[in-house]
């Protein structure tokens, strides 16, 4: 499947485990790709998540994985690169605080599309200048329920400031992203916003997923 970049950037989900309420983390995938999400990270850490079980969790990997192709829709596997081309992921995205950037792009050898979390302005020059990077996730935007280990949210003007930059990455926004905040998000300049728990949590989610792509 050739991807898209920016365009898979739109709407993209990002959940584990760990992230449900009261349905399984494939039931509520589904959901989300019948109504239009146009990619899905899978994020399994923190408290009740499967990451210590490295069987489970490739499980669990795998039936996303087959969901999200028979959607047509790209999977990213977060942090770890290993399970992410043991599987066949399309991607990979990291954190500053995950393994070195240089280090992933080593390990994937051009197998998968990468993208890397950034928190500053400085971060960002710094993402600019790394080879065979293909996106950025900037936040977190506003206050997030969904990280325990969440940065300083960052505000529109840091995104502003960033899409306004002549730049070849593509920029997502995460963090705290709401069907009421959406289109000010939107209106940025970036190619796309990421949430986790209002899809995650939401008792409709094809509304849901409308509301986040109103007016784009």
């Amino acid at each position: 499947m050739t991807i898209n970049i920016a365009a898979a950037l739109r709407l993209y989900f990002i959940a584990g485990t760990q992230d449900m309420v009261g349905r399984s983390l494939p039931e509520t995938l589904q959901d989300a790709l019948t109504a239009g999400i146009t990619c899905f990270q899978f994020r399994e850490k923190g408290p009740n998540s499967l990451e210590k079980n490295r069987k489970e969790m490739k499980e669990m990997a795998k039936t996303c994985l087959a969901l999200c192709q028979a959607a047509r829709v790209p999977f990213v596997m977060n942090d770890d690169v290993e399970m992410a081309l043991e599987i066949g992921a399309d991607g990979v995205h990291v954190g500053q605080n995950d393994r070195n950037i240089h280090e992933t792009i080593q390990l994937v050898k051009g197998n998968l599309f990468i993208g890397l979390s950034v928190n500053t302005f400085e971060q960002f020059k710094e993402a600019e200048s790394v080879e065979k990077l293909d996106y950025v996730g900037i936040g977190p935007v506003y206050e997030t329920l969904s990280k325990t280990d969440a940065q300083a949210t960052v505000g529109l003007e840091l995104l502003e400031e960033i899409a306004s930059q002549p730049s070849h990455l593509p920029i997502v926004a995460i963090g705290g992203i709401s069907e009421r905040t959406a289109h000010l998000v939107r209106a940025t300049g970036v190619a796309g916003i990421s949430v986790i728990s209002e899809i995650s949590r939401s008792k409709e989610i094809k509304r849901t997923v409308k509301g986040l792509n109103k007016n784009f």
